[in-house]
């Protein structure tokens, strides 16, 4: 495994509508591996290829329960994800990204998704997400359709060191 450099705005690939992914062979497996690294010395939550340079329709995210934080990480890997159905319900909260740093913004969000797409190996897969597990999915899925959460945040500011601390993604 290696660690993948995090492009930053304005990097074009960030704004591109990223391709479908059709294989699943070593080198593929490499960028899964390599993506999930560096996601965890980020440190992130959250990462999607075209944060890494690389425009294909593929997303780790890696959260823990938000009532137990000693509770073990759930890892997801999604590769060509959909959202199948959305909640009514929508909730608003603070977002940030390693590849707009210095950066944070109010983004209104679906509170809870049904979420299908492939996992690495190309095999079927739909998950139910909730809370921040929700939001994560849905900030990493708008990179892969060239999408910032400051397209989408009603108010953005330099937030403070506390404030970074605080901030879950």
């Amino acid at each position: 495994m290696a660690l993948r450099e995090i492009v930053l705005v304005p990097e074009p690939v960030l704004r591109r509508k990223a391709n479908k992914v059709t294989t699943f062979d070593k080198s593929f497996q490499q960028l899964v591996d390599d993506m999930i690294e560096t996601m965890r010395a980020a440190p992130g939550v959250g990462l999607a290829a075209p944060q890494v340079g690389i425009s294909q329709r593929l997303l780790v995210m890696e959260f823990g329960d938000e009532e137990d934080e000693e509770a073990p990480k759930k890892l997801y890997v999604f590769v060509n994800p959909e959202i199948v159905k959305s909640s009514e319900e929508k909730v608003t909260g603070v977002e940030a990204c390693l590849s707009v740093p210095g950066m944070a913004g109010e983004v209104e969000r679906y509170q809870t998704l049904v979420v299908k797409g492939l996992n690495r190996f190309g095999k079927p897969v739909r998950h139910k997400l909730e809370g921040w597990t929700a939001r994560i999915f849905q900030h990493e899925n708008d990179h892969l359709d060239g999408v910032l959460f400051t397209d989408r945040a009603t108010k953005v500011w330099q937030p403070s060191e506390e404030e970074i601390e605080n901030i879950r993604d």
